[in-house]
């Protein structure tokens, strides 16, 4: 059918349904998404804790697993194991040590950020692919669904430039606005979290999938990192549901009869 036909159909309905012999009627639908791993086989989740860091304003393993418990009690069918969050890194280090590999952090500076970067993620992220260590924690909550990762939540500064509307008076008093490209500095958070499930009767993962999030304010705004942190989670929560459960999108047709 050719474009041509089809708008000539198209107002010959309009027009029948005007003259009364069509009756227009909206419908609601349902179109669902499936989920991108099968977890039938899983009556219970454990969100089991983050390898996190990039910075130190916000403790992104407990808000990070306290938030996803949160999400799953309610829009998850899965019963929620309540567990506090592993120590990922503590673990991590502990194999570290024992294998006489550096100390970390730094004995000069016990305070400093352990894990900065991406860079500073790699020697941890072995853990999840040491199937004993999963199938262990699996045993002791019942073979649940295991949720593990990473998480970087940090600050960044981009400068660039911004339109800006600006009030202007001429000479007889008269004003009028203007816009104006200038230069402005901006300072915000990213967080890229990286979520894998993890098959709590075997040990080996199912799934994995890495998000990245950023938001820029003013650099005269003063915004609370935690308050951050929940704006771009919220983000893709979305994206981390589906994963586990199918999900519909609702919406209207209009139908003619």
């Amino acid at each position: 059918m050719t474009g041509r036909t089809a708008v000539k159909l198209s107002s010959l309905a309009i027009a029948l349904g005007a003259a009364g012999c069509l009756n227009l009627y909206e419908v609601n639908i349902e179109t669902p998404i499936q989920s991108k791993i099968d977890v039938s086989a899983f009556q219970r989740v454990l969100v089991a804790g983050f390898v996190s860091g990039g910075s130190k304003a916000v403790d992104t393993n407990t808000e990070t697993t306290r938030l996803l418990k949160s999400q799953l009690r309610t829009k998850s069918d899965l019963k929620v194991v309540d567990a506090d969050p592993v120590s990922l890194v503590a673990e991590v280090d502990k194999r570290r040590q024992a294998a006489g590999e550096a100390a970390t952090p730094d004995p000069k500076d016990p305070n400093a950020l352990k894990i900065k970067d991406a860079q500073d993620l790699q020697p941890y992220e072995a853990i999840f692919n040491d199937t004993v260590y999963w199938k262990k924690i699996g045993e002791q909550y019942q073979s649940p669904l295991i949720v593990t990762g990473t998480i970087l939540f940090s600050d960044i500064s981009k400068s660039g430039e911004q339109t800006t509307v600006k009030p202007i008076t001429d000479a007889t008093g008269r004003s009028s606005y203007n816009e104006v490209r200038e230069m402005v500095d901006k300072k915000g958070y990213s967080i890229v979290p990286k979520f894998i499930f993890i098959d709590g009767r075997t040990g080996a993962q199912l799934y994995s999938e890495t998000y990245n999030q950023e938001v820029l304010y003013n650099s005269s705004q003063n915004t609370p990192p935690l308050s951050t942190y929940f704006e771009l989670m919220d983000k893709l929560l979305p994206g981390f549901l589906n994963t586990l459960s199918n999900q519909k999108i609702r919406g209207v047709r209009t139908l003619m009869k």
